[in-house]
């Protein structure tokens, strides 16, 4: 087994660390490796996770146990189900109370490669270390943040009914490739499936004004009922934006949900949308848009499965 040790100082009580550290809902949106996390199981004491983050040029997925301890400040991990190259994995988050009132935050890591292969080690070893930095770095960011973090971030949907089948809603949107034959506001569309169920996009799209804005993401699908996603390259603007497709049987038809979550990065307001600029300026700008894109998609989706519901009845 391999023992390595991060470790941040950040100017938050442990208290406040530690609640970001115990939200797994909010990772996608707090730390950048974390695309999606599964809540499988939680008590008080533990919980069953299963995460999807991107490690390197790839992105893995495992199930891991936490056990939870807020008096202790302490909350450690065991990896269940690990992919190749990982044979095992374990840690802790270990937060220490300093005296001027911040934290130190410690992130252990034990490992194990399959066949104890030189070259995976070197791999997860790069890879630990790269997120664990990361991981610290937007933890110290989100804990020290002066403005409210519930004022920067925002979460909205829109939500369509669509007299139709909803394998039909749902091949539309996860066959993305074909996006740009079917939607007017996508120019071009680079997507790749070499894990089922987990695809990485890029995509040109054509603002309102005319302009080009290109986009990279992961989705990780759920075959016939939802897929999830995160931007892997933001704009300036956000520090995080994560979103779901989600499809489900209601009276009349089928309902399509489209939901955003953004995180807005306020020392970058004044310069994209203009000085005197606020948050709540950039929330609305953020949701326009979005919410723009989005309905587009919707409308193309439920045109697409009505008319070949429409035809498989002839």
């Amino acid at each position: 087994m391999t023992d390595v040790r991060h470790a941040v100082t950040v100017s938050a009580t442990p208290e406040t660390v530690y609640g970001l550290l115990a939200d797994t809902t909010l990772w996608p949106v707090n730390f950048p490796p974390t695309v999606h996390v599964e809540q499988l199981e939680r008590d008080a004491e533990a919980e069953r996770i299963r995460i999807w983050a991107v490690a390197g040029d790839t992105v893995k997925t495992w199930t891991s146990r936490r056990e939870l301890d807020p008096e202790g400040l302490r909350i450690t991990f065991r990896q269940e189900v690990s992919q190749p190259p990982v044979a095992a994995m374990s840690g802790a988050w270990i937060l220490q109370p300093l005296p001027d009132g911040g934290t130190e935050v410690v992130l252990e890591h034990t490992y194990r490669a399959i066949d104890d292969a030189p070259d995976a080690l070197t791999w997860i070893a790069d890879v630990t270390d790269r997120n664990s930095r990361s991981e610290l770095a937007n933890l110290k960011a989100l804990a020290e943040q002066s403005t409210d973090r519930a004022e920067l971030r925002l979460t909205f949907e829109d939500t369509i009914v669509v007299d139709g089948e909803a394998t039909e809603v749902y091949d539309f949107l996860y066959r993305a490739g074909e996006w740009p034959d079917r939607l007017p506001h996508v120019s071009r569309m680079d997507l790749t499936e070499d894990e089922p169920g987990v695809q990485i996009m890029e995509m040109d799209t054509i603002t309102a004004d005319g302009a080009m804005h290109t986009t990279k993401s992961v989705r990780v699908c759920f075959a016939d009922e939802r897929i999830v996603y995160k931007q892997v390259v933001v704009p300036p603007l956000m520090t995080a934006h994560t979103g779901e497709w989600h499809v489900s049987a209601v009276r009349g038809g089928v309902a399509v949900t489209s939901r955003h979550t953004v995180a807005i990065r306020p020392e970058a307001v004044a310069g994209v949308l203009g000085e005197g600029a606020t948050v709540a300026d950039a929330r609305e700008f953020a949701r326009t848009a979005l919410s723009g894109n989005s309905r587009i998609t919707l409308e193309h989706a439920k045109a697409f499965a009505e008319n070949n519901t429409i035809g498989s009845q002839v």
